[in-house]
């Protein structure tokens, strides 16, 4: 299984026009460069009032396909 780390900082606003629909998909940079594109839906749990912010780790397996998300320090 292969992960990513990244950091994020969406404010409420941008995350539900993400959300909606508007733009269903959110492109994101990598900690090592790499240019990654995730349905809103992924980010979902970890919307808060304020937003999503924070340090993540993408696990996907050998075909790239998502596994889960989680949130680290």
């Amino acid at each position: 299984m292969k992960s990513y780390t990244f950091s994020l900082a969406v404010n409420y606003q941008q995350f539900l026009h993400h959300y909606s629909g508007a733009a269903s998909n959110v492109v994101l940079m990598t900690d090592c460069g790499l240019r990654l594109q995730l349905p809103a839906v992924r980010l979902r749990p970890f919307l808060g009032h304020s937003g999503i912010y924070g340090r993540f780790r993408l696990h996907v397996d050998a075909n790239n396909k998502f596994q889960r998300i989680e949130k680290i320090a």
